[in-house]
């Protein structure tokens, strides 16, 4: 996380607490909200990004819509890593200076954290109905929990106990180099490596992931390359229309098992694992019988290790502001285990 500013007990004075704006900014859309109490996120707008010159031209047209009311705290939760005051993001054109950012909307403290790190922290306020369990048993208690999902791209994340709480991980594991599983899968890595070069986890992992292994099979069966989307193949997967786009949908499932099962054996997740984003959602009574688990589960000596480890889908609609909204409070409130985490320092706390 990034902090723009360290405020005095005699400007504290002066800020208007409530409501604050969170938001959630992905590649496609930015995700507003008025944080009006504790917890209580209300006027959720959602916008795409494309409609928008820059990130204050969005913010602005959202408090807008909210009434322009008196703002003083802000924090963004966004796709991109957040190592210091510029931020490029790396799935849309955006391009920003926090602190400049933070003067152009007149806010007295603007914070900035990776959008996997606010999913990370919005997992501490769910509920059980926002959670549909795949596989395993219980979760062991304060034991690390593993947060991984795909949507335009796939964010990784992870929380840690502590004797001061959980712990968010901020890193860029999207970005590791993709592993294939089998003989089908080195084929459509060999595919995206003639494509691009270094091929990520995200390059499969993430809604275009769907339309690069569809093209991969394609390819692979002599098939007239059809240009679909994301959304058009797993419909057609669904409906039984198209088998190829239902080999298309399986592979995908099995390929974020393998994803799911490396996170979990790298943080000892026996907390469980939880998948975010926008896609598993969609098609969820498929993906409870889809290659997912098995995968999962599928690690030689480890096999039993991980066929305990509960996963869950979120389907909690705005975790990325929840988390925002944690985060921003943590900050706030003078929390150092979160703000540390995130990369602030100990004079931000």
């Amino acid at each position: 996380m990034s902090t723009t500013q360290i405020k005095t007990a005699a400007v504290q004075a002066k800020t208007v607490e409530w409501p604050r704006l969170v938001a959630d900014i992905g590649g496609t859309n930015a995700r507003f909200a008025l944080e009006t109490a504790p917890q209580k996120i209300e006027q959720v707008e959602v916008l795409p990004c494309n409609d928008y010159d820059t990130v204050v031209d969005a913010a602005r047209a959202y408090l807008k819509l909210a009434g322009d009311p008196k703002i003083s705290h802000a924090a963004i939760a966004i796709a991109n890593p957040v190592l210091g005051d510029w931020v490029q993001m790396t799935n849309h054109h955006w391009a920003f200076s926090i602190e400049t950012t933070r003067q152009a909307l007149g806010l007295e403290t603007l914070i900035l954290l990776n959008d996997f790190t606010a999913q990370a922290l919005a997992i501490t306020r769910l509920s059980d109905d926002e959670l549909v369990q795949v596989g395993g048993s219980h979760q062991v208690k304060n034991a690390p929990k593993a947060v991984i999902g795909p949507g335009t791209g796939l964010g990784v994340s992870g929380l840690i106990p502590s004797n001061s709480g959980w712990v968010p991980l901020a890193g860029e594991g999207g970005h590791v180099s993709f592993s294939p599983f089998d003989d089908a899968e080195i084929m459509i890595w060999q595919y995206a490596r003639k494509k691009y070069g270094h091929v990520s986890a995200e390059r499969f992992l993430s809604g275009a992931g769907l339309t690069l292994i569809h093209e991969a099979l394609s390819a692979k069966e002599g098939i007239k390359r059809q240009k679909l989307r994301p959304s058009e193949i797993s419909a057609q997967a669904l409906s039984g229309s198209s088998p190829l786009c239902r080999l298309t949908l399986d592979i995908f499932c099995a390929m974020l098992g393998t994803a799911a099962s490396n996170l979990a054996l790298t943080l000892g997740a026996s907390g469980g694992v939880y998948l975010c984003g926008g896609i598993i959602p969609r098609f969820i009574d498929y993906f409870k019988h889809s290659p997912f688990r098995t995968r999962f589960e599928s690690k030689g000596r480890f096999d039993a290790y991980l066929a305990a480890i509960p996963v869950y889908i979120v389907l909690g609609k705005y975790p990325g502001i929840v988390g925002a909204a944690v985060a921003l409070s943590n900050h706030l409130q003078g929390t150092c285990n979160n703000t540390a985490a995130l990369g602030g320092t100990q004079e931000s706390c």
